[in-house]
């Protein structure tokens, strides 16, 4: 059994291994990681030797951690990170290049049909009908995209969105309230078979789908770390928040989206969402621009330039190739939103 695990921020984990009546056997742990001294990479292997392969990540972790030689340094490496490795080689995990990707950038879209595109494409990844697929997004109007389990009333003032023509849309997945406006918002999507995922915690799954975007941001002369469960910082400040939804049909599927502000009306965004107050108010900061730091302040490059860019990075470490949201999605997008996304039942679905 082979697995693969890029530590978020790090380096690759590559672990090869057999499964012999329910424990590890014949183990083996390489990567591009730097570990010192030489010999501490022959206790990794003597620690995993051996262990139940129903050992959880932080077990196996544990183990190594018991079996390293005193004075051990690891960079670009973690014990947690070898632990995750060997459960993705249990779980028959694939790898991001196992795929061949296909990006769509198309014309602005309303709120409401972006949030059908994003179920119907990755229930397409689901059932074997689309390849893995990042999707960049345009806006089409200002909104708030408020998470499938939050309350409508207590995120959004109804009265100020309606003022400033800000349409409210629910999302499939959790997480919290995004306050968009068209040319100051990046936002992506990945639809990912299942397999991409296996044996990733769900906590791990998020920086592991995120950890391209921080190598595309540090091209770019931001230093940017994945902040759990699911923001990416700056020592400027957050810059984006992620959320994701499982698919279990057919092979399974993972929606993972993220939305980053690249400019921000702080005021505006603070009299829209509630919940800003609340936040800003409990980690006693005053200014909004302290807590969402834009891409524009921290890169001086236009937001199509930081788009561009964040797809060739994609696209050199992944591959990438131009696709489209077929005439049976779109159509299936449309009823979809009508049906659902557009209507004050899905939005208010949580008073």
């Amino acid at each position: 059994m082979h697995g693969e695990y890029k530590v978020p921020g790090g380096k690759l984990v590559v672990v090869d291994l057999d499964a012999e009546d329910g424990v590890l056997r014949n183990v083996r742990v390489a990567g591009d990681f730097f570990l010192e001294p030489d010999e501490a990479i022959l206790a990794v292997d003597r620690a995993l030797e051996g262990a139940p392969a129903d050992t959880g990540a932080s077990g196996l972790a544990a183990r190594i951690d018991a079996a390293l030689p005193p004075g051990t340094e690891m960079f670009g490496l973690t014990t947690e990170g070898i632990g995750v490795a060997v459960r993705r080689a249990l779980a028959h995990a694939t790898d991001w290049t196992d795929y061949d990707w296909q990006l769509i950038h198309e014309p602005a879209r309303s709120p409401a049909l972006h949030m059908a595109l994003d179920e119907v494409l990755t229930a397409e990844v689901a059932a074997g009908r689309r390849p893995p697929t990042l999707r960049v997004w345009e806006w089409g109007a200002p909104a708030v995209v408020i998470g499938s389990f939050q309350s409508l009333r207590n995120e959004v003032d109804a009265a100020a969105a309606a003022r400033h023509g800000i349409e409210v849309v629910r999302r499939i997945s959790g997480g919290g309230a995004m306050f968009i406006e068209p040319g100051n918002t990046v936002t992506y999507s990945l639809s990912v078979p299942a397999a991409l995922v296996q044996g990733l915690s769900f906590a791990d799954s998020y920086a592991y789908l995120d950890d391209w975007v921080l190598g595309a941001l540090g091209d770019m002369g931001i230093k940017a770390w994945y902040q759990p469960l699911n923001d990416i910082a700056t020592e400027a400040g957050k810059i984006a928040g992620a959320a994701q939804k499982r698919v279990v049909a057919g092979a399974g599927a993972v929606l993972h989206h993220v939305t980053m502000a690249y400019d921000i009306d702080a005021d505006k965004m603070t009299e829209v969402l509630r919940i800003g107050r609340e936040k800003l108010s409990g980690k006693g900061t005053r200014s909004a621009e302290k807590r969402v730091d834009p891409l524009r302040r921290q890169t001086g490059l236009p937001r199509e330039a930081v788009i561009e860019r964040m797809i060739e990075s994609f696209r050199s470490r992944y591959g990438l190739s131009e696709g489209r949201v077929t005439e049976e999605e779109t159509a299936a997008a449309e009823h979809l939103a009508g049906a659902k996304f557009g209507t004050h039942e899905w939005t208010a679905r949580v008073p």
